[in-house]
């Protein structure tokens, strides 16, 4: 790689609710370097901040740099984040963070470089727009389905962040007085989809004497959580209660996405995150048929379709979010 070519390097950070995606990509949008860490279960925003620092660092030196020699590091954050002020708060599946913290300042101060934040959802669904599965497109929604169900949009052309709180697609209403939502609110679509509350009603359910090979192959993984790939193998083996609360999960999204898209009619639907990416393709054929009954145009249903990125979007759109700043900057 020539001097110049090592001055384009640039880090993405993708926080989600459990797991740390770190990369380092070069100018022609390449990843150079990766890491992958657990998001920490306990402490507070400075514990994650620290895990995050540690994640880019270790990328970093795949790609063979210091991290005080990228342009800056891009972050994709849940909660709300003030990209002005690089603070996110409320970032309600992580750990103890309720209140408003000052994520850039913890990370330049460790990184020695820039850190730009912006919102984990949107970053990954303009990364899909501009290098995944939606660069065919001019309006795109990004559905990622994982810890929760967070949404994107692309309208236009361009983002479409509202007055920063656009794309919450998880809390779409399905169910009138429906089932409780980790937001505290009742019926969202995130109460029968996210993975929070999926792992909430699995546990509730065994307790309660279902059967369920669910926990026993978290305890084989050696995981603490029901991770996507401990729900794709229960699907796999056919595990009655995965299969029940897999079925509500679809049946809450079609209503959802569909519903979206009766509002604003965009071209494309992407479906993304952890348990999206992880059942790829068959499953997102399921989504689309149980949108089908929802849609008001159902002559002309959007294309729907697995992110073309994979677990890397988050992370590309984060890297991103650095190169924006430098066209900025320099026009």
């Amino acid at each position: 790689m020539t001097v110049e070519g090592k001055g384009q390097l640039r880090g993405g950070i993708d926080l989600g609710g459990t797991k740390i995606e770190a990369v380092i990509v070069d100018g022609d949008q390449q990843v150079v370097g990766q890491a992958r860490h657990p998001t920490p279960t306990e402490g507070g925003p400075q514990d994650v901040a620290d895990q995050m620092a540690q994640a880019i660092q270790d990328a970093a030196k795949q790609a063979k740099v210091e991290t005080s020699g990228l342009l800056g590091v891009g972050v994709g954050s849940p909660g709300d984040v003030d990209e002005r002020a690089g603070t996110v708060a409320r970032a309600r599946n992580l750990p103890g963070w309720e209140g408003s913290f000052e994520l850039a300042k913890a990370l330049s101060d460790k990184l020695g470089t820039e850190i730009y934040i912006g919102n984990d959802v949107q970053v990954a669904t303009q990364a899909e727009f501009d290098l995944g599965a939606g660069e065919h497109y001019d309006s795109l929604l990004g559905v990622f389905w994982g810890t929760g169900v967070g949404g994107g949009l692309i309208l236009d052309g361009k983002p479409w962040l509202g007055r920063g709180g656009a794309g919450e697609i998880g809390h779409m209403v399905v169910r009138l007085n429906g089932a409780h939502c980790p937001c505290g609110r009742r019926g969202c679509m995130e109460a029968y989809a996210g993975r929070a509350a999926m792992e909430a009603r699995a546990r509730r359910e065994a307790d309660k004497g279902v059967k369920t090979d669910l926990f026993k192959i978290m305890k084989q993984r050696g995981r603490t959580r029901l991770t996507s790939s401990v729900w794709a193998h229960a699907l796999d083996q056919n595990d009655p209660l995965t299969v029940d609360l897999i079925d509500r999960a679809v049946e809450a999204l079609g209503a959802g996405i569909a519903s979206a898209v009766n509002l604003l009619d965009v071209e494309a639907v992407v479906i993304g995150g952890g348990l999206g990416v992880r059942f790829g393709k068959p499953m997102v054929e399921r989504i689309s048929e149980a949108m089908a009954p929802h849609l008001f145009n159902d002559d002309r249903p959007p294309a729907t379709m697995v992110a073309g990125l994979g677990d890397l979007g988050g992370g590309l759109g984060a890297a991103l979010l650095v190169t924006d700043a430098q066209h900025a900057h320099t026009h």
